[in-house]
């Protein structure tokens, strides 16, 4: 049995590790096969850095007084949005100073004005699944980011054995990269320090709202989509990602990644969800755990 595991490890790369010998022989109708070619991408880049620019752009902009400071140290990036902060600090004048620091919408409310749907999590229509991701409002057409797998992001050769003992978070990359979604225990500290690691003074690399009951970046939800079944069918896919290097720095603080370490640099890993096909208002997201690339 181990050398048959062993085989089917070097022979093939599924997405999520933990799952491999104890779910696989059972899930033989819901496998997903991809070509090496496609690198599974069902969009190209461009849409998903477009996607990610213009939704955290608009999340920048709905707390734009929040990141007075920020924008304060950076005259460049300032610059570029000297119009909204002066019409809003004609709206404000009329505020109680109390209500200064508060966003106009909630994260929510601005994914749906930006894309036209939102999501949330909640218990999963499936018995016995925990928790799950559902369309909220709006309507998600096919081919368009739905959300994206938060975590740390780990190199093939790096340590992430006590990370993953009883950890069902871990995704694989085609490449061997490993994120590590799990929002609780040691993962969680982990994530934390490197994100306090690679702060640099004000600026913030990454986003820790998705470890907390807070919300930042509503699109960080990934890891709670469940598995597809024989009876509900996956209708979203992960997509690889890699940040380019001029991503804008001010939004790099909704970011749901972080890089482990930084012996060897290359852009940061990050995975979104794409829909498969149209999803409508209180649909789950289903994707599927069992991808293989041959």
């Amino acid at each position: 049995m181990l050398r048959g595991l062993r085989r089917c490890w070097e022979s093939y790369k599924y997405r999520f590790v933990p799952w491999i010998a104890l779910n696989l022989r059972h899930k033989r109708r819901t496998l997903r096969f991809v070509p090496e070619e496609s690198k599974d991408k069902i969009v190209s880049d461009e849409v998903v850095l477009q996607t990610l620019l213009k939704t955290f752009r608009a999340l920048f902009v709905n707390d734009l007084r929040r990141q007075t400071f920020l924008l304060n140290c950076l005259p460049e990036v300032k610059s570029k949005y000297l119009e909204l902060q002066k019409a809003q600090s004609q709206t404000s004048q009329a505020i109680d100073d109390n209500n200064h620091s508060q966003t106009l919408f909630h994260p929510e409310d601005v994914l749906f004005n930006t894309l036209g749907f939102s999501i949330t999590r909640r218990h999963s229509s499936l018995i016995s699944a925990g928790i799950g991701v559902f369309v909220t409002k709006g309507f998600v057409p096919k081919g368009t980011v739905v959300s994206m797998y938060p975590g740390t992001v780990y190199e093939k050769y790096e340590p992430i054995f006590f990370q993953s003992i009883g950890n069902s978070f871990i995704f694989r990359c085609i490449d061997g990269v490993l994120i590590d979604g799990n929002d609780k225990g040691i993962s969680k500290a982990i994530y934390k320090s490197c994100s306090k690691r690679d702060q640099i003074g004000p600026f913030k690399m990454s986003d820790v709202f998705w470890l907390t009951t807070g919300v930042q970046n509503p699109l960080a939800v990934g890891q709670y989509v469940n598995n597809c079944s024989a009876d509900k069918a996956a209708n979203v896919c992960y997509q690889e990602f890699d940040v380019p290097e001029h991503f804008p720095i001010e939004f790099k603080q909704y970011l749901p990644n972080i890089e482990y370490s930084h012996e060897v640099w290359r852009p940061l890993r990050c995975v979104v969800l794409v829909a498969l096909q149209d999803i409508r208002p209180d649909e789950e997201l289903f994707s599927n755990y069992y991808t293989i690339i041959n």
